[in-house]
């Protein structure tokens, strides 16, 4: 079986051949840290983690590079707001980060490199556009020369011609063309910049993960990706910037993941539906925002409401429940029943749907579907009167195989603390001494601390309601 992506370059699914068998190149659009991520941005940290970890799964090596823009406006604009350097704001918003994603079950890239940290490759860059005829100073401020790169327009299939009616040159902008866009942007007074061939000044916003793909990655890699609202201008912009300089496809695959709206309206400040992660998670278990989001394939619209969250809530108890029914029945499981072979084969069938499922442009939705029916065959089994150990190690490896590449985990949100197992312990020797009164009102106690009992033949379990 042969992996299908979404090439948002050809607007159709492709067969994944990377440029080097076995290895694949990654680079994704990370976030402007001025403040904790909103839901919009968990969204690409969960999917494409969720890629990344599918690609390792298939037995691909991936290098995976995902960047934190730590010098722009809007971290110029906050710490005026804060009266403090920009430094400062961007270390502490990118430990947010790393606290929130970390959270959300994303495993850390293997290079997140910073603006501020690669200023050399940056003016590198541009100085080689200069050579090339790509790129002109003005007054300080250089720009890319946009008609002169022929192909501008690919990505976000739109012509040069139809670019022109909203283009525009703002107040104290020098442009040979209104096309053309910046590349380094001369230091107003009091702002943050280092110093370059046209003085004193700081990147413009898209030179800096073409020059940061080129030095961590190479001249073209194998998938690029980012939010749907990074297409254009954002994408666009690097590959005219990155192919201009070296002559090479930039990138063999676009992916992009599609919007959140809130409450069936469209994100954003304005209207007051902006949604932070750090604020969610306070609220409920992170692994629920990541299963709410890979339950919808990832080029989709998703609309994010509490009622949806607690459903998300609902369904990934289902699935944990069915694993710890199958640990706890096999402390009771022998080696002496029949029919091992039929389940077993049950078993590998669902692994290789799931594998189909992902396959097709990484169909988590799909692929959770998988995982219900691997929890209805499971519960199917629990109910035979004997089982054997070697099934209910299968189907417990084949949970925790799929949830891992998912990134998702089995464990219930937390452990009953000495407390309540306490209780329970007193509630079982009420039942031995016959004295239900008592029984009832701790199972009606423990109730209202949302913990809920099930008394099983192997004994008392209990979850969180």
């Amino acid at each position: 079986m042969t992996i299908q992506i979404y090439n948002t370059l050809t607007r159709r699914k492709e067969p994944f051949v990377p440029l080097e068998p076995g290895k694949v190149k990654m680079y994704v659009c990370g976030p402007t840290v001025y403040n904790y991520i909103h839901i919009g941005n968990a969204r690409p940290a969960i999917v494409y983690d969720t890629v990344r970890r599918y690609l390792t799964f298939r037995g691909y090596d991936v290098q995976y590079v995902s960047n934190f823009t730590d010098v722009d406006d809007k971290l110029i604009r906050a710490a005026n707001e804060l009266g403090e350097d920009v430094p400062t704001i961007a270390e502490r918003f990118i430990q947010a980060y790393f606290d929130d994603v970390t959270a959300l079950g994303c495993q850390k890239a293997d290079v997140h490199p910073r603006v501020t940290e690669n200023m050399d490759t940056i003016i590198e860059f541009i100085e080689k556009l200069i050579e090339k005829g790509y790129a002109y100073e003005s007054e300080g401020d250089v720009y890319f020369r946009t008609r002169k790169f022929e192909e501008y327009g690919k990505l976000s299939h739109q012509s040069v011609d139809e670019l022109k009616v909203g283009a525009r040159i703002e107040v104290g902008e020098k442009k040979e063309d209104a096309l053309d866009f910046a590349l380094w942007k001369a230091a107003k007074e009091g702002e943050i910049y280092w110093q370059s061939p046209w003085g004193k000044g700081r990147p413009g916003w898209h030179i800096e993960c073409s020059a940061m793909a080129r030095k961590y990655l190479g001249d073209t890699i194998d998938i690029h990706a980012g939010g749907q609202d990074l297409t254009f201008p954002h994408h666009e912009n690097e590959i005219a910037q990155s192919e201009a300089l070296t002559g090479k496809q930039f990138a063999k695959y676009w992916m992009h993941n599609g919007y959140i709206n809130i409450d069936n309206e469209k994100m954003s400040k304005s209207l007051g539906n902006f949604v932070l992660v750090h604020d969610i998670i306070q609220k409920h278990d992170p692994q629920v925002l990541r299963f709410f989001m890979l339950s919808v394939h990832y080029r989709n619209p998703i609309n994010y409401s509490e009622e949806l969250l607690e459903h998300s809530k609902s369904a990934l108890e289902r699935l944990r429940t069915s694993y710890e029914n199958l640990k706890h029945r096999k402390q009771s499981s022998t080696n002496l029943a029949d029919h091992e072979q039929q389940w077993l084969e049950k078993i590998q069938q669902l692994r290789k749907q799931f594998i189909q499922e992902m396959d097709d442009d990484f169909n988590t939705a799909n692929a959770i579907s998988v995982l219900f029916e691997l929890s209805k065959q499971a519960n199917y089994y629990l109910m035979e009167k004997n089982t054997m150990e070697s099934v209910i190690d299968a189907f417990m490896n084949e949970f925790e195989t799929l949830f891992h590449v998912l990134g998702l985990t089995l464990e219930q949100e937390q452990l009953l603390d000495e407390e309540i197992e306490q209780l329970i312990e007193k509630r079982n020797q009420a039942r031995k001494e016959r004295n239900f009164a008592l029984a009832d009102q701790i199972r009606d106690q423990l109730k209202e601390m949302n913990i809920i009992l099930e008394d099983t033949p192997q004994g008392t379990r209990w979850k969180r309601g």
